[in-house]
């Protein structure tokens, strides 16, 4: 445990009988005392959660709009152990680093800025997404709420969209949040270029011959895309301005490298920090190349299940037989809108910048390949998305090896992962699949379990690229990152190769 937080324990009440006789009591979200809060043009709006590039971008983004946001640091180990001294017992790991997260944040605000915890709670508000779910994930904003009374922050404002509403949400009471069209669209257009950037430094960064060259590439590019927002300037020309920057870091494509496809639990497998135990780095340091889940595959999932509600409500007989259901008939067309504007415009920004391969997920054809283990109906975590990466991966070839990677005790994703999947790599004896646990500790045995899976995918991947034939003469092309064939082969080194040859 870090110095920081040795102090920081919970009392232990075990045996203590004091409870017996005494009236009982009804938690309530209000606090104690009224609170006369700060207008929202003085109010800061804290975010985070996402990946540490999309994160920034966020806060830009939506700064460029006449909003007032803040990124909050990436969680580390520090703020699982405040997680766990102020938040109750048996939660998953991402309500654990999420609210320590912030409770550490507002911790240093008040210990290290001189801000009042009464200016903070008055000032402040955390955004986060909100939403029924199968297991904590519906209570999240209760538990937030709770841990911030325990660590002295009584009345401190959280507030939510519901993460499958898109534009549709309720209108905040307090108008704290501005959930505009203009919100929305803004904010997906940061992730989305965050994803797009983040799944070239995956594609990047095993192969650099200058350490480090990767991230500072990256790095310029988000300044780059940040004037871009703040100063209201065309965004797709920015991503082009990038490919410059990224094509000043020099490569080494040819080396035969494992490719690791990382999916499950939504926040454990796309987190980058002691949260999954720098998993993605531990893979490139360890001689693998990642495919990370972009936020793109939630944003499509969450349409795709829209869309396939509203088949099933307009499959039920109605009451008054009307012929045509004028409600359903602008649902479906907000669904159409928001799918082709999600593809339009992640397809013109990865064109711009050089993402050349990647594709967008046919989710009727996920569906397809996942409905015979996994019923459609069941929406819990990734819902059927994780038996079809994996049925994917193998069918398609598209991965050496194969990790779900999930909090320790999450429901739906060990549901899946540990019971579904088993059934998937019998019918597909060729998957090399490893389903593993995190929690706050147990770092040892979670990266020699993936060693161990890791060891079988190198050999994989050297096998292929060594089965090629070479040519003598290799083209500079090869060693562009704008340069990215697709074919059968899995590894990066052997599908430029096999490109030559075919």
């Amino acid at each position: 445990m870090s110095v920081a937080c040795s102090t920081v324990k919970m009392t232990d009440k075990n045996g203590d009988l004091n409870f017996l006789g005494q009236e009982a009591t009804q938690w309530r979200d209000v606090p104690k005392e009224p609170i006369e809060y700060a207008p929202k043009k003085e109010t800061i709006m804290l975010v985070g959660g996402l990946t540490i590039l999309q994160d920034r971008l966020v806060e830009t983004a939506l700064n460029s709009i006449g909003e007032n946001f803040v990124a909050l640091p990436n969680p580390d180990f520090e703020s699982f152990q405040k997680g766990k001294a102020y938040g109750n017992r048996g939660q998953c790991n991402p309500t654990y680093f999420t609210v320590g997260n912030l409770v550490k944040y507002l911790q240093n605000l008040r210990d290290e800025k001189g801000i009042s915890a009464e200016e903070i709670v008055k000032k402040y508000v955390f955004v986060t997404a909100g939403g029924c779910g199968p297991c904590r994930f519906g209570m999240y904003i209760t538990e937030y709420k709770k841990a911030l009374r325990d660590a002295g922050f009584d009345g401190f404002r959280i507030t939510s969209f519901e993460h499958d509403k898109g534009i549709f949400q309720a209108s905040d009471e307090e108008n704290i949040l501005n959930l505009s069209p203009t919100f929305f669209i803004t904010l997906v257009k940061a992730i989305l270029i965050g994803d797009i950037l983040n799944l070239l430094g995956y594609k990047m960064r095993p192969y650099e011959l200058e350490k480090g060259a990767t991230d500072k590439a990256m790095e310029q590019c988000r300044l780059i895309v940040s004037e871009a927002f703040e100063k209201k300037k065309n965004i797709t020309k920015a991503l082009w301005s990038c490919r410059k920057v990224l094509e000043e870091v020099k490569l080494n494509r040819l080396q035969p490298k494992a490719k690791v496809l990382v999916m499950g639990e939504f926040w454990a497998a796309m987190t980058e920090g002691d949260g999954n135990y720098n998993l993605h780095r531990f893979l490139e340091a360890e001689g693998a190349e990642c495919i990370p889940q972009p936020i793109l595959n939630r944003l499509m999932l969450s349409i795709w299940e829209a869309e396939r509600k509203l088949h099933k409500k307009e499959a039920l007989t109605v009451e008054t037989n009307k012929k045509v259901d004028f409600s359903n008939v602008k649902s479906r067309i907000m669904i159409k809108l928001a799918k082709a504007a999600v593809k339009t415009h992640f397809t013109l920004y990865a064109k711009a910048i050089g993402l050349h391969d990647y594709e967008i997920p046919n989710m009727e054809k996920l569906a397809t390949l996942s409905e015979q283990y996994y019923t459609l109906d069941c929406e819990g975590g990734e819902g059927h998305l994780e038996v079809a990466h994996l049925i994917e991966s193998v069918k398609d070839n598209l991965s050496h090896l194969t990790i779900s990677v999930k909090p320790f005790g999450c429901m739906p994703s060990s549901a899946v992962s540990d019971g579904v999947q088993s059934l998937v790599t019998n019918r597909f004896p060729s998957a090399n699949f490893l389903a593993i646990e995190t929690s706050g500790e147990g770092a040892a045995n979670f990266y020699s379990r993936v060693q161990m899976a890791l060891f079988k995918a190198k050999q994989s991947a050297k096998e292929e690229f060594e089965a090629l034939d070479i040519p003598q003469h290799i083209p500079e092309k090869v060693q562009n990152y704008l340069y990215q064939p697709h074919n059968e082969k899995a590894g990066t080194a052997s599908q430029l190769i096999y490109s030559l040859r075919h």
